[in-house]
């Protein structure tokens, strides 16, 4: 398949483009600044313009484009980038798509923070949208893509778990250092995937005829606690020092502490399982062995 990839320069969107091309596949990555190779393509979502030719050679599109989450405080300004992003890039896709084009499947960037906090409830994709913030995003971002004149998924990620940056990454350092801890109480819900499974689901939705939402996250989900505990036994490190939330809520601020870090999902992959999928790295265990 000829594969045009939003997002290309992401954590996700470099990993996705490196295994679509390993697997066989050619890719067209989707670039903001200066095109500086034959695969890539010059796109500006904000005024919902992609260089010719467009979409019109590519049989699918991964839409992953969005400003990042975490990281800095959410300002007015920020959040309404977070936003903002993540809707005009995918309304800049949709735009571009016919019915009788080419480009017949949109796998769209998604995420479980749609569901709110779930608490202790297992949810899969049946389950409606919950509240605040980071689930309002995804409401418009999946309102969005229902714009789409071909058949499209909405990938509702869970943490995709890696050493090159996010959810990960940010911890490994406190972590290795005997001083990461649960987050409050730690029963908040993770919902997680390793970074090949991720992109092992990706490629498999690509020749699937799956659509609308399809949670893209371990049938393992496990609370903070248990995400702190075993990961301080990988790394053979104490656990024993809850994070400092005041200090947290200084830099990034209350609405994200509370949204990000203390709220969780439970969340079973359950149309992914139901269409034959198999987790190479189904338990938190295999996912930290596999990244060493």
């Amino acid at each position: 398949m000829r594969v045009a990839i939003g997002g290309s320069t992401g954590l996700v969107g470099t990993a996705l483009a490196r295994h679509l091309v390993r697997s066989g596949h050619e890719v067209v990555r989707l670039v903001r600044g200066e095109v500086k190779a034959t695969e890539q393509r010059h796109w500006d979502p904000d005024a919902g313009r992609i260089d010719g030719p467009g979409l019109e050679d590519v049989d699918a599109v991964v839409n992953l484009a969005g400003s990042p989450i975490g990281g800095v405080r959410w300002t007015k300004e920020r959040k309404a980038e977070i936003r903002r992003s993540r809707a005009t890039s995918t309304l800049t896709i949709v735009t571009q798509l016919a019915p009788d084009g080419r480009c017949q499947r949109l796998l769209n960037g998604s995420a479980v923070g749609y569901y709110g906090d779930t608490g202790t409830e297992i949810v899969d994709e049946t389950f409606p949208a919950g509240r605040g913030f980071l689930s309002g995003v995804v409401t418009d971002w999946e309102a969005a893509a229902d714009h789409s004149p071909v058949p499209t998924a909405k990938l509702r990620a869970g943490q995709v778990l890696t050493r090159d940056g996010g959810y990960l990454a940010m911890q490994w350092p406190l972590f290795a250092l005997g001083l990461g801890g649960r987050i409050a109480s730690g029963h908040q819900f993770v919902s997680w995937i390793s970074m090949i499974d991720h992109l092992r689901a990706i490629e498999f939705l690509l020749t699937s005829d799956l659509t609308g939402p399809v949670n893209l996250s371990s049938p393992n989900p496990v609370s903070n606690a248990e995400f702190t505990a075993t990961f301080g036994a990988h790394l053979n490190r104490p656990t024993l020092l809850p994070l400092p939330l005041p200090g947290v809520q200084l830099l990034f601020g209350r609405e994200f502490v509370k949204e990000a870090l203390l709220t969780g999902q439970r969340v079973r992959p359950a149309r992914l399982l139901a269409a034959g999928f198999e987790f190479q790295q189904p338990t938190l265990m295999q996912a930290f062995a596999a990244i060493g």
